[in-house]
């Protein structure tokens, strides 16, 4: 299976967008790489991880594996953007979350046990509700302040390249 090249640079592209737009000039020596995308570089690939060993080698068995899966994509989600945002008190509801993703994943995935959904919906709406009264107000903020339009530039470009497919290639 052939990976397509703007499949990976667009959103390449508009995470750099989005980091230089809040974080402006980054003195970026060794450790910045890893101190602001250490999610991005251990836990989401140990989460794609999880899923490629239930799509592509267990062949769809062992359902199981997508629960940890599930997990830490969200996990590595809410820790990038939480670093990249230094927004650490406004993220914490996705740990909530993240649970009752890889939960959802077993249910949907593996034999739909009704029982799954209660805790998947308790998370959710905990989840949801908290997000909902720790963050708008800031998120509003810092969307709407002053920001370098270089940064916004980057992630348009960026989201164009991504969407845009060679001609031939599906």
């Amino acid at each position: 299976m052939s990976v397509n090249r703007n499949a990976i640079l667009g959103p390449l592209l508009i995470l750099l967008g989005i980091f230089m737009f809040f974080r402006g000039q980054v003195d970026w020596g060794t450790g910045t790489i890893f101190e602001y995308f250490w999610p991005t570089l251990f836990v989401i690939p140990t989460g794609l991880f999880m899923h490629w060993l239930y799509f592509g080698l267990l062949q769809r068995r062992g359902v199981g594996v997508l629960v940890p899966g599930g997990i830490l994509l969200t996990v590595g989600a809410v820790c990038q953007l939480a670093t990249l945002f230094d927004s650490w008190h406004i993220m914490w509801p996705g740990f909530l979350l993240a649970p009752a993703v890889g939960l959802f994943e077993l249910y949907w995935f593996g034999g739909r046990n009704k029982w799954l959904l209660i805790p998947i919906n308790i998370l959710t709406v905990l989840s949801v509700l908290f997000f909902a009264v720790f963050s708008v107000g800031a998120l509003l903020g810092t969307v709407l302040g002053g920001q370098p339009m270089i940064a916004g530039a980057l992630i348009v470009v960026g989201g164009l390249v991504f969407l845009t497919r060679k001609r031939g290639h599906h």
